[in-house]
Parts: structure tokens; sequence; C-alpha cells
């Protein structure tokens, strides 16, 4: 298999703020990899300097064995790389099938787009159901799900996911951790940023926890579900 991603010796600072501290981990290929901890606790930031939303001051980003630390996020787009932004960032006014089309905006075989759309809406036919609707009018569920579907339709290797189930009814919590799971097995790894620890580690390979930008506990993500230490500061819920 081999390693998708490496982060090596990530330094991030917003202003004099040093936000990521010589952050290091990695991510095989096919694995759910889960960066968890508090709030606050530079994971968003760390998943928007890999995607190459936020510069880093120093370190490097390894993609399938490319270096992509300066490269900017739209290209990444076209090698493979899908972020799932934190608040869903669907567009409103625009239908549901427009904003899956957007999605596409990198591939150019009409015939492979419409047959992932044909995917996409296997694995959530609510989307299906409302593809003409404006996705303003979805809840909160149904525009998460659209997020990704939309990410899906660039035909990514790795997705990052950041915050998908925040704001979420524990209803729709579990479909989505559920749907996490089955486009890993559909053969995309998956690095997930997520507050809802008991959740993430439940669906991840590995786990990686930080605390104000460092990478404090590291493994299996089902030991640190053992770990009194991360039972006591993230699964007491």
């Amino acid at each position: 298999m081999g390693k998708i991603l490496e982060v090596k010796n990530l330094n991030v600072y917003y202003g004099v703020i040093h936000a990521i501290k010589n952050v290091s981990f990695d991510v095989e290929e096919g694995e759910i990899v889960t960066l968890i901890g508090a709030n606050g606790a530079g994971k968003t930031t760390t998943l928007q300097t890999i995607t190459g939303l936020i510069q880093a001051k120093s370190g490097e980003v390894i993609y399938g064995g490319n270096d992509i630390t300066k490269i900017p996020g739209y290209k990444l787009v076209s090698m493979g790389i899908a972020h799932v932004p934190e608040g869903r960032r669907v567009f409103s006014d625009l239908s549901v099938y427009q904003n899956l089309m957007l999605g596409a905006f990198t591939r150019k075989d009409k015939a492979e787009i419409e047959n992932t759309l044909s995917v996409v809406y296997k694995r959530f036919p609510r989307l299906e159901e409302r593809k003409e609707q404006r996705a303003g009018t979805l809840s909160g569920g149904e525009q998460q799900m659209l997020a990704m579907g939309r990410a899906l339709m660039s035909h990514p290797k790795m997705m990052l996911l950041d915050e998908p189930s925040m704001g979420l009814s524990p209803i729709y919590v579990n479909e989505i951790f559920d749907i996490i799971k089955k486009i890993n097995e559909d053969g995309v790894t998956v690095l997930l940023v997520e507050q809802n620890a008991n959740k993430a580690l439940a669906i991840a390979n590995r786990a990686y926890v930080l605390e104000t930008g460092n990478i404090v506990l590291s493994g299996d993500a089902h030991k640190l579900m053992e770990d009194p230490q991360v039972k006591a500061a993230y699964l007491s819920e």
C-alpha cells in the first residue's frame, strides 16, 4: 500500500500565535485516520494547511510521494484530494444537482461524470430525491451529505473531512459515520477531523491526539479508546 500522505514538522503561525508546532503524522493508503482534540487544538488549521488554504511557516506536506506544500488548493483537486470543510459550505442558492456538478469541475469526460453522479446518488438516495431543490432548504444532515457527495464528484483518492458531525442530530451523526466507512470501503483514503471522539475512534484505523498545536498521543484507534488519558479528556460524554 504505502503512505499516501506524510506531514513533516509542520509549523503554522497566526500572526504571533504559534498554532501548529512541529506536527508530523502520516496516512497509509486505504486507511481512515482521525485527528481528535478539543476546540482550538489546531485540527482545522492542520487540514487547511495540507490543502493549501493556509501557508505553513515551515515543514513539508508530501502526497503520493510529491511535495505539495506550496501547491495552491484548487490544483490539489485534480491530484485526487477532496476537502470537505467545516460548516459544509454548500452553495445555498444553487440546486442540489448544480452543487454536485461543481464538484466535478476538474473533470472532462462527461460519461465518467455521469457515472460518478449515479454512484453518488446510490450512496445518498436523499440527494437524488431532492436534486432540483435549492441546497439552502436542506436540513443540516442533508447539507453534510451534499458536501460529501460534491467532494466525491471529483473522484478523489483521498478525502479530508472537517467536523462532519458538527451540529447534526444523533440520527444524522450515525448515518454520516456509516457513510464515511462505506466511502472508505469503496477505496477512498480518509483523514477525519472530529470533535466526536467516540464516533471517530470507532471507525478509524489509527488516531492522533492534538493539544494546543502538538501531537500528544497516537496509535491504533481502538486502543486509544481504552487509553485512560483519552477517556478522561475526550470520551466522557
